[in-house]
């Protein structure tokens, strides 16, 4: 009897042990699970935020394009961009600055090939995302105007750049001012002026640009009114 006791103690000891040990097993586990989460978390967490910065700040979205520079033209120029980015324009810049009502295109490009960011916006944009977009435009080489048509609230340009924005407060205009404004690489005409002697502060309205080249004058016809030569008198 002593012995069947003494092997039943053992018995339910060893049960004990493993009952303890599978129970250490189980929390071992779940903290090992529950560690693993809150790394895969972290890891997500951290992944999100890069992610979602790199998409608030890169300049991906930049779309790029080939146009020579030096095309001069004094008509009107139906070009393939809204807003344009590069080719024929006027032999005219635009100054630099803020405007209040649109400007011509071909001016407007022309400052492009000297170097300037032309931002343009919707004419539709509220007061106070033109004020954002205003203080900006604190230096030289920069364009903003309103732009009838725009395919975004927003949009960037520089000679054979653009990026469409979401609105004044995307924080890729800044990088891309940065980037773009007075580029050497990017800018045709690198180092020309912005403003003074040779460029135009006139609006659109205040600037209509022909449709057509104009017929240059018929040049004069020779005239006929000299008096002819004396023939020669013949000698006795």
């Amino acid at each position: 009897m002593a012995k069947e006791r003494t092997q039943a103690r053992r018995d339910h000891l060893a049960q004990l042990r493993a009952a303890q040990k599978r129970k250490e097993r189980r929390t071992a586990m779940l903290m090992w699970g529950a560690g693993a989460f809150v790394i895969v978390l972290l890891v997500g967490l951290v992944g999100f935020y890069v992610i979602k910065d790199r998409a608030q700040t890169s300049l991906d979205g930049v779309q790029t394009y080939s146009y020579k520079g030096s095309q001069h033209t004094p008509i009107k120029v139906n070009y393939k961009e809204t807003p344009p980015v590069g080719g024929q324009h006027n032999p005219e810049w635009q100054q630099c600055g803020v405007y209040d009502a649109p400007i011509n295109s071909e001016n407007g490009v022309h400052s492009m090939e000297h170097g300037s960011v032309w931002i343009t916006y919707r004419p539709d944009l509220p007061k106070a995302d033109v004020a954002k977009l205003k203080a900006l435009v604190t230096s030289d080489y920069l364009l903003l105007s309103p732009f009838p048509g725009l395919k975004a609230p927003v949009v960037a340009s520089s000679w054979n750049h653009q990026l469409v924005l979401k609105g004044a407060d995307d924080p890729r205009l800044p990088r891309y001012i940065t980037k773009y404004k007075q580029n050497p690489s990017t800018t045709p005409e690198y180092g020309a002026t912005c403003t003074g002697s040779g460029s135009t502060a006139k609006l659109a309205s205040d600037n209509p640009l022909p449709t057509t080249a104009p017929t240059p004058a018929p040049s004069a016809a020779p005239s006929s009114s000299a008096a002819p030569a004396p023939s020669a008198t013949p000698t006795s």
